[in-house]
């Protein structure tokens, strides 16, 4: 069948309508690697009530904002879903999903232009996680586009070099066998000049760091960058589930270390100590600028800093603000934190609707600055946080749907947007970085 490509929705894929027919308008069509204007060639895929999907087989008439995609595995793998899209046009069609996301949930019509910040789209990633297969012969690699079949990959243009490097050398030893059996993921944390590294190693119950440590000897060998492993008990499953937890950390308990735990990442002027476990953002290149986006040029008395981690937004806020407050609910990130925080920072462990229901209504703050997980604040909190009085909220976001779900209580309870910034920390990817300034 021929379809003619409208638009792109959150998530990457293309928008395109079937034929009307005598029983209405026709059937909304999603699928993936398409650009708006396009004519393709696409066979049906799965059908449901209210929509379809379809998988693409040929390009008719090629959008002339199509490109060669910058990786061997683009398509198949289910990392990355703009490569085929010039990166410039990558950013235009994100913002108009955010502006369309927000207009369509949450009823809010942006009065100002939205702010774009971006940096290099290639080789940007501190931080991977990779998937591992030992039969019937070793294997690394992410899950093929929408499946949690283990695509093997060699290389990984998104990630810095040092993270590529390290992809070669445990290819290297996982091919010689001395990557233990227990191991089914690795994750890989470079530091901000792409100079150290931890690595990650999940491994099922019962695995330990003792049958690890030839592992991490030889790999140490072949990439002296390399300053700990450290070492993860868990399941496959507990790791996909946890990955859209709502706390900072998919480890509940510390890991088992060879070498450091733990590296120094620098970011403008502050230095974060970041142990294995703890939450990071993953863009090398715009995690600074992030960082000013959010806190921007508020100062006061007060602040209260909501899913802080090791202290990103938490260090620059405590030089604007007498007192900060800030909360966190995995203990891996909380520890960074409390080593990162200056005195004038109290840090406080507890989920944030816990926290809100409990002394929200009691704080007198200048601002409250919230960067939740991919879930999102969830009605409740979002409520809560709208209950409390304060003049300013910053919301950041890496999921614009559960933003603008957060948005209406907000916006509900007086709170205006005052400006709205995109920050692309994830280029070839359908995910976006939302930074919302609101006042009332």
């Amino acid at each position: 069948m021929h379809l003619q490509i409208e638009k792109l929705v959150y998530g990457g894929d293309g928008l395109a309508r079937l034929p009307a027919d005598d029983k209405g308008p026709g059937k909304t069509v999603f699928l993936p690697f398409v650009i708006p204007g396009e004519t393709v060639e696409a066979s049906m895929a799965e059908t449901r009530p209210g929509f379809a999907r379809a998988k693409l087989n040929t390009v008719l008439e090629r959008s002339p904002e199509r490109v060669e995609p910058g990786c061997p595995y683009f398509g198949r793998c289910g990392g990355c879903q703009y490569q085929h899209i010039a990166y410039e046009a990558q950013l235009r069609y994100k913002t108009e999903i955010l502006r369309e996301t927000l207009r369509r949930t949450a009823k809010l019509e942006l009065q100002s232009e939205i702010q774009i910040h971006s940096a290099e789209p290639w080789h940007y990633r501190n931080r991977t996680r990779m998937r591992v297969q030992h039969t019937p012969k070793f294997q690394l690699g992410y899950y093929r586009h929408s499946s949690h079949e283990l695509l093997p990959v060699e290389q990984c243009p998104i990630s810095s070099p040092l993270i590529n490097q390290a992809i070669r050398a445990v290819w290297t030893l996982g091919g010689e066998k001395q990557l233990p059996q227990s191991v089914h993921g690795i994750q890989l944390f470079a530091n901000q000049d792409d100079r150290q590294m931890l690595v990650e190693l999940h491994v099922r119950p019962g695995g330990s760091a003792t049958e690890c440590q030839t592992f991490a000897a030889a790999l140490h060998q072949l990439l002296p960058a390399i300053q700990g492993v450290i070492v993860f008990a868990s399941s496959p499953a507990e790791d996909d589930s946890r990955q859209f937890a709502p706390l900072t950390s998919v480890h509940p308990e510390p890991g088992q270390a060879i070498g450091c735990d733990s590296l120094s990442y620098q970011v403008e002027d502050h230095d974060f100590q970041v142990h294995a476990g703890s939450f990071f953002q993953t863009n090398r290149f715009l995690v600074g600028e992030l960082m000013q986006t959010a806190v921007g040029n508020h100062q006061g008395r007060a602040a209260l800093d909501l899913y802080a981690g090791v202290g990103l937004f938490t260090l620059p806020l405590a030089l604007r603000f007498d007192q900060v407050l800030a909360v966190e609910a995995s203990p891996q990130s909380l520890s960074d934190l409390r080593r990162n925080a200056p005195a004038n920072v109290k840090a406080i462990r507890a989920t944030t609707e816990a926290f809100l229901f409990d002394r929200g209504p009691k704080l007198a703050l200048d601002l409250v600055l919230v960067d939740p997980p991919r879930a999102g604040l969830g009605e409740r909190t979002a409520k809560a946080l709208g209950r409390m009085p304060v003049p300013r909220v910053t919301y950041v976001s890496c999921d614009p749907a559960t933003l603008a779900r957060d948005l209406r209580p907000l916006l509900e309870s007086g709170f205006k947007v005052e400006h709205a910034h995109l920050v692309d920390l994830f280029p070839q990817t359908a995910h976006m970085e939302t930074v919302l300034h609101l006042v009332r």
